[in-house]
């Protein structure tokens, strides 16, 4: 018996239809029927995804402070969500800059990955995974985190490099 996956995640929020359009509008979610059976509550699902939802919803109110995780509290860093090409890495980085969402962007070696915060601050990570077959011993040897040069890694791989599942060292 072992776990293999994530399946879904649920977050708090203070206003769950701010919530839905960043994650519709700016990471391309799509609202699933179940999200209307529960008042305060929307179910998510990723682009492509064949889950009955990946994020959940649940709205607390303007009230709610911010989250003391990793500064004051113990609690989650963030999610991490896998993208198919690196030219979908390169689109979300234009939206999430766009909507001044994006925070960060680090070159792991064998992973490349864009952060990003949501309306209520909480982060998030979107990673593309060089191919293994793609992989030279510069990427498989990488200690540390670098700053990520996006339009490099798109001359070295293109755009449509398709995502290596299952061979990340770092997120």
């Amino acid at each position: 018996m072992a776990i293999f996956r994530l399946n879904h995640a649920v977050l708090y929020v203070r206003d769950v239809e701010a919530s839905v359009a960043f994650y519709r509008d700016v990471l391309g979610f799509g609202y699933t029927e179940t999200g209307d059976a529960i008042p305060g509550a929307a179910f998510l699902r990723a682009p492509g995804s064949a889950n009955d939802h990946d994020l959940g919803l649940f709205q607390i109110g303007s009230q709610a402070g911010p989250s003391g995780a990793g500064r004051t509290t113990v609690g989650l860093y963030h999610l991490a969500w896998e993208v198919d090409t690196l030219g979908d890495l390169e689109s979300l980085a234009g939206a999430l800059s766009a909507a001044g969402a994006l925070v960060g962007a680090s070159d792991h070696g064998t992973t490349k990955s864009l952060y990003g915060k949501d309306p209520d601050g909480l982060e998030f990570e979107i990673v593309w995974i060089i191919p293994a077959d793609l992989l030279t011993d510069d990427d498989k040897n990488k200690t540390g985190i670098a700053r990520l040069d996006l339009a490099a890694e798109l001359a070295k791989y293109g755009p449509d490099a398709r995502s290596g599942v299952g061979i990340s060292r770092i997120g």
